[in-house]
């Protein structure tokens, strides 16, 4: 697709997530201090969370002032510009403090709301994922780019299926676990803990369904344009766009066929 503006934002989009790898990287394994920012209950924060955010937003502020930006830890600023950015720049920080690399950076860009483009980016691994409407999604290891594809897989039965936490203490309810469950029971082989790094493995053809709940718009913007540049579908556990339930339910596929699959074997449980 040419558009010579999603071009130029491409390019600011990696040159974020370059800087973002300069505060996130040589913080992990190095026994960084964890805050917990959500009383009772734990959520982890580290420096390499806030100051990678700190620094992106202080580029997007000098690169377009006019730009709104949303992130995980600081909130909003400008949302209702027509272009803004959506960041996380560290999806996965109890992956991040046990030393497991499948953190990632998400970043996003948004036009009047609609996602337009998106960067995964796995620092350790030196694993780069990026989307944009219009174009195929790319693979950037090394140096060396590629585009990347789903498996194209429709059976539901030959299914890899992952989710970060099925423990109806993690991040699903009693019911969304037991979903979960009755879905991975169909499939083939289910793996877990493995945050926004299961959605450039989706892309790269490596699994098959990604199955969330709990996720946030910073959890899930950057990996729209991902996912379906990759030939994947990318919905909550109704069918809808990411976002239009009240739980932030998030269900990744490498076909539509699949999708479809996974959909009504979840109608088949209750409704979502």
């Amino acid at each position: 697709m040419d558009d010579p503006f999603l071009d130029e934002l491409t390019a600011f989009a990696e040159r974020l997530a370059d800087a973002a790898r300069q505060e996130t990287l040589p913080r992990f394994r190095a026994q960084a201090p964890v805050r917990n920012k959500a009383g009772a209950l734990f959520d982890p924060v580290t420096d390499a969370d806030r100051e990678a955010e700190r620094v992106l937003r202080r580029l997007i502020g000098a690169m377009f002032p006019k730009h709104g930006v949303i992130g995980e830890e600081f909130g909003k600023e400008n949302e209702g510009a027509e272009w803004r950015w959506v960041l996380d720049p560290v999806d996965g920080t109890r992956a991040f403090i046990c030393g497991v690399a499948s953190w990632a950076t998400l970043i996003a860009a948004e036009q009047n709301g609609a996602p337009a483009l998106g960067v995964i980016d796995q620092p350790f691994t030196d694993e780069r994922w990026i989307g944009r409407r219009g174009s195929a999604s790319a693979y950037v290891r090394g140096g060396a780019r590629r585009a990347c594809r789903t498996s194209g897989l429709d059976a539901l039965t030959r299914a890899r299926i992952v989710t970060t936490d099925p423990r109806k203490e993690g991040y699903f309810t009693r019911d969304e676990a037991d979903a979960f469950n009755a879905v991975a029971a169909k499939s083939r082989v289910a793996r877990f803990s493995l945050d926004a790094y299961a959605y450039g493995l989706l892309a790269l053809g490596e699994v098959d369904l990604v199955m969330e709940a709990s996720l946030s718009h910073h959890d899930y913007a950057a990996l729209i344009p991902v996912v379906e540049g990759a030939g994947g579908v990318i919905t909550n556990w109704r069918g809808g766009p990411p976002g239009t339930d009240d739980r932030g339910r998030v269900i990744a596929a490498a076909s539509p066929a699949l999708h479809r699959s996974a959909i009504e074997a979840l109608a088949e449980i209750g409704e979502w």
